[in-house]
């Protein structure tokens, strides 16, 4: 018995220590950024599966939602509302797309880039609307070679 206590409270510990250890990533949604406008910031971040990501409108009406095709296998995908911070969990390795709605086109995305990038390819052949075409091809290549 005070093994099977000292082995119960071992796991507990660990499974803790665990929880601790995932980050909290903050990305602000701005009318005006480092890299223009309507941009999210930082659009390009790197996380490990089961950190968060919380995203921040910082300025009024902007929204972030995952792009069909651009969110891993087995992934949830999400959409906040106008104005309203909203965390995502990102427990699956691969790249997330980011958009804001009202702004998708004006080039208002980013990428979230969780463990090893194991759909990025498929990622890649997603067609953006107007500048978030460009964005997306400077996001691409930030990913990590060889992973």
């Amino acid at each position: 018995m005070k093994y099977a206590t000292i082995a119960a409270a071992a796991f507990a510990a660990l499974v803790a220590s665990n929880v601790a250890q995932a980050a909290d990533h903050q990305v602000q949604l701005l009318n005006k950024g480092e890299h223009g406008v309507m941009v999210f910031q930082p659009n390009y971040v790197e996380a490990a599966p089961g950190d968060t990501v919380t995203f921040v409108p910082t300025d009024k009406g902007h929204d972030a939602a995952s792009i069909d095709g651009m969110i891993p296998d087995g992934a949830q995908p999400f959409k906040g509302e106008i104005s309203k911070p909203i965390t995502v969990t990102v427990d699956k390795e691969g790249v997330y797309g980011v958009k804001c709605v009202p702004h998708y086109g004006m080039g208002m995305v980013a990428l979230i880039v969780v463990g090893k990038p194991v759909n990025l390819e498929q990622a890649k052949t997603v067609k953006q609307p107007g500048k978030a075409k460009a964005v997306f091809a400077d996001l691409f290549s930030k990913v990590p070679a060889g992973n």
